[in-house]
């Protein structure tokens, strides 16, 4: 557990031993790194690596202080002083969805001790996506209400139990605030910063998701894309052998 000084209590996190360069693997909207990145970060095809995975504050084990901004800067500031107190000197940067734009703003954050990125299916313009739009049309307090419970209820229905728990678990403002800052976007966009960092870049599709105008548009500007086979949007959860070995490929 990292405890901050603002009074925003802990992050949690897990921290697999291993060599070279640390992955840290950032989660999504509504997701908590404990369940989401822990079939990938075990895997046996990154067991060299050490890797660190996090409940961003107001997910899974991590508290969930009502007064934190839960903004996407916001989420990277508290990443950013969670690898100075573990003084990595590089660290591998995984982001998924939501994650991709904190990761994005982090790798800008650590400058040269960010090493590379890795994004799957980032948000890299203002405007949100399906989910992110349907939370932030509602007021914080009718999400708290109502809006989060039927939500996770539709996604259990729909199939998609793991994220039906883990959004049923996170704190409502969390999830909405964060809903509000993926709509609202950044100045400049993360899709600007993704594009001036100097590092390696790849943004990974499910294959399901295709197809995508960032699969065109991204190569010519010097970002890789990669596409992950019999996997949507929830790799991690589609498809977690295959996103492991690629993992490890681009490691």
């Amino acid at each position: 557990m990292h405890y901050f000084d603002t009074g925003h209590g802990g992050l949690r996190y897990h921290d697999w031993p291993g060599q070279g360069v640390p992955l840290l693997f950032v989660p999504g909207l509504g997701c908590a790194g404990s369940a989401d990145w822990a079939g990938v970060a075990a895997h046996p095809a990154l067991a060299g690596h050490r890797r660190l995975v996090v409940d961003l504050l107001g997910s899974g084990f991590s508290d969930k202080p009502a007064d934190f901004p839960y903004s996407i800067s916001a989420h990277a500031r508290t990443l950013h002083d969670l690898l100075q107190a573990l003084a990595l000197p590089a660290v591998r940067l995984v982001g998924h969805s939501m994650g991709g734009a904190v990761a994005i703003e982090l790798a800008g954050l650590l400058g040269e001790r960010a090493s590379a990125l890795t994004l799957l299916e980032p948000n890299l313009d203002a405007g949100g996506g399906v989910f992110s739009r349907a939370v932030a049309a509602q007021s914080e307090a009718r999400f708290a209400e109502t809006g989060q419970r039927r939500m996770a209820a539709m996604a259990a229905k729909e199939g998609s139990k793991l994220w039906a728990g883990t959004l049923a678990s996170c704190a409502p403002q969390a999830v909405h605030r964060a809903a509000v800052s993926l709509v609202t976007g950044a100045q400049p966009s993360w899709r600007e910063q993704l594009l001036v960092l100097r590092l390696p870049r790849c943004v990974v599709f499910g294959q399901r998701s295709l197809p995508d105008e960032d699969l065109h548009r991204l190569p010519p500007l010097g970002v890789a894309v990669a596409v992950l086979p019999d996997a949507g949007h929830a790799m991690s959860e589609d498809n977690p052998d295959e996103l492991a070995r690629l993992l490890a490929r681009l490691a």
